[in-house]
This record gives structure tokens, sequence and C-alpha cells, in this order.
């Protein structure tokens, strides 16, 4: 349901969102979630994306997800009459937002400079795929190659399936988080100096920071870590077991979860062996130990299994689909589906608000917009 009242933690700043397709969208958005009133510039075919995905009378889903709680304002930064308007709109407002490829922003008018000099308090935000500096810094990014070249792809899959990408579009999704943290960190910072900044994230730092453990392996050893598909790298036993009507996710983090996890399936004796006493020998030998494990697991059901670990303490589940996942009790309680009642009273399910807060929450404040739907309202005080 839509909340007309807008008490949100960001409801005191004006952002400029130059952005298009997704890492920039998914920025924006999250901070519209939390109040910011977010104006989408929009050439005047509008986003690639309100024609892809599948549609709902005519409107793109793709689009109602990234784009909810913004206004939508056509102009056609090709015509200097159009530039002029968005520097009146950048002169009052709090943030600009655009991910272009590293430069064109600054090639159709806008530097830092000249950005300054319209609003020292503007925060200057981007998502780029590979940095503003560097060899490759004006290259076109894509999701895809950003995974392939930040290595994440490399850790991904088996040593028989070979490099596998992510399902989602994950390296948008990370730098257009840590972009919004960004501008977070830079408004702060603004309230001590008075003074925007430049911020900035890119596709494929933002994989590389989530590499964890992986390129610290990487880092002592200088070789690429194995593949491990759906066990863990560095933890054994740990991953999908087979039971006797599908597969179960358990996670034995610590030898104290897994003395729980082979207690419960009545495995116990295998800490006795030589080969299994520790965790160092469990993974020199996990796929003999998986094969015990998955003949034991295998004579009950998964609700048999993820009941009675979970009561012990062991941490399971059942692998959901998602459409099992979206359904489920769990979204449910976390309030993770939330439905639009717009545009033109079309209803639009997406996913919810992931950071809740208690006195400034997250809320849907506006349905997705069409496009250019608030164009005159926006700038009845310029023209």
């Amino acid at each position: 349901m839509i909340q007309n009242k807008n008490n949100g933690a960001l409801s005191n700043i004006k952002v400029i969102d130059l952005t298009r397709v997704l890492s920039g969208p998914f920025c924006t958005m999250l901070l519209a979630d939390m109040g910011a009133e977010v104006i989408k510039i929009e050439p005047p075919k509008g986003d690639n994306v309100r024609n892809q995905g599948d549609m709902i009378d005519g409107y793109s889903s793709y689009f109602a997800q990234f784009n909810r709680n913004k206004k939508s304002v056509i102009l056609d930064l090709y015509k200097e009459t159009d530039k002029d308007i968005l520097k009146s709109l950048l002169s009052d407002a709090d943030v600009v937002v655009e991910n272009f490829k590293a430069g064109v922003f600054a090639k159709m008018g806008f530097d830092d400079k000249i950005l300054q000099s319209i609003n020292p308090r503007l925060i200057r935000a981007c998502v780029n795929g590979f940095g503003s500096e560097g060899e490759m810094s004006e290259r076109p990014a894509f999701d895809f190659i950003a995974q392939a070249l930040s290595g994440f792809m490399s850790l991904n899959g088996s040593e028989n399936s070979g490099p596998m990408r992510a399902a989602m579009p994950i390296s948008d999704l990370v730098a257009g988080l840590y972009c919004s943290f960004g501008i977070v960190c830079a408004l702060q910072s603004r309230v001590k100096t008075n003074q925007g900044q430049r911020v900035e994230s890119s596709l494929t730092s933002g994989l590389i920071s989530m590499m964890a453990y992986l390129s610290s392996e990487s880092f002592v050893k200088g070789t690429a870590p194995k593949k491990s598909g759906n066990n863990h790298p560095i933890l054994a036993p740990y991953g999908l077991f087979q039971s006797s009507d599908g597969e179960v996710a358990v996670a034995p983090a610590s030898d104290k979860f897994c003395n729980i996890f082979l207690e419960c399936i009545e495995l116990t004796e295998l800490l006795n062996q030589e080969i299994y006493k520790n965790n160092e020998n469990r993974m020199k030998n996990r796929q003999s130990l998986n094969d015990i494990i998955n003949k034991k697991m295998k004579l009950e059901t998964s609700d048999y299994w993820i009941k009675k670990l979970n009561d012990a303490g062991c941490p399971a589940a059942k692998v959901a689909s998602l459409p099992e996942a979206l359904d489920s009790q769990l979204i449910k309680d976390t309030e993770m589906v939330i439905t639009s009642s717009g545009p033109e009273g079309r209803r639009i399910k997406m996913t919810g608000f992931p950071v809740k807060l208690s006195e400034t929450p997250a809320q849907l404040y506006r349905s997705p917009p069409l496009l250019g739907q608030h164009t005159e309202e926006v700038l009845k005080n310029i023209k």
C-alpha cells in the first residue's frame, strides 16, 4: 500500500537521477525508499528498461522494481535548453547520480568543476564499470563482463561445470548499494564541511570487495582458489545433502556444529577415524565423507532432517524455488514482498525493504512513474 506521509530518514534530500538500466536506478531507489525526493531524468524515449522484461498491462515490471518512489521528468540532454534546465535543477539539489561511461557526463558539459560552480554543496555520485582512471575506464561495462574480469565468475560452479555467472546481476546491485552508502556518508560529511564531494563506485571494485576469505587465500598462496560448487571452500562437511525426497542445505560452520550434525544423523563414529577427525582431514576426504552422509540422509525426508537439525541447533534448510521463497512465511514475516497500486491502477508486486528503521522506516510513497509523468510538476517553476 502506498503511504502519503513522508517521514523517511532522507525526506529532506533532493536527488537528481540521471541513471538508467540497473546499477544507478538501484542506488537511487534505495535513497527514494528512505524518503529522498528522487527526480529521474529520462530521454524522450525513456529508460531502456521500460521496454524490457515481463509486462503488466503494457508496463514493465522490471522497470517498476527499480524505479518506485521516483518522479519522472523528460529532458533531451542533446539540447542546450534542456541542459540549462538540468543546471537549474542541480542548483538546489543535494545529490546528482549518473552511470554513464566514465567521462561522458563531463563531455556533456558537466565536469566536476562546472558542477561545483553550479552548487558547491552538491554530492556528485557515479557508478561505472571499471573506475574513472586507468586504461579500462572508458570501456563499456555490463554485469557479465564485470563478473568475468573480477575473478568472481571463475570461482563459481564446479571443476566439471567450468566458470559460472551468478544468476542475478550481482555486480550492478553491489555497485548500486555501495554508491548509495557512499552518498549517505558524503551527506553526513557535508554536515561538518558544508561542501559536496565526489562519490564513485564501480562494478568490478564492488565484486572484488566481496571476495572475503577467497581473496585472503589468493594473497597467501598466490594461486586461484579451487571451485567448490555447493561445498564450502574451507569447511567439511558443509553443503547440499540428499534426503529421500530432495536436497537439504546444511551449514555446520565450526567443529561444534559438525559434531551436532553428525550426532543428529548418527554418524559421530566418523570423528574417531583418522581421515575425518579434524576439518583439515575432512577437507582432504570430503567426497567419501559426503557419500557416507548422503547414504544416511536418504533414509529420511527433507522435512525430517531439517526439523531435527534445527532443533539441535545446526542450521539446515530446504532449497526453495524462487516462487516458493517469495511466498514463504519468512518473506511474509519480514515484509519482503510489497504491492504497488499504480501506475494507472496496475497492481505490481516487487521486493520489499531489506533495511528496517524503527522510527523512520522505508516506505512505498509513490508508484513507479509513467514516462514524463512529473515533468510539468517539477519544471513549472523553472520554465
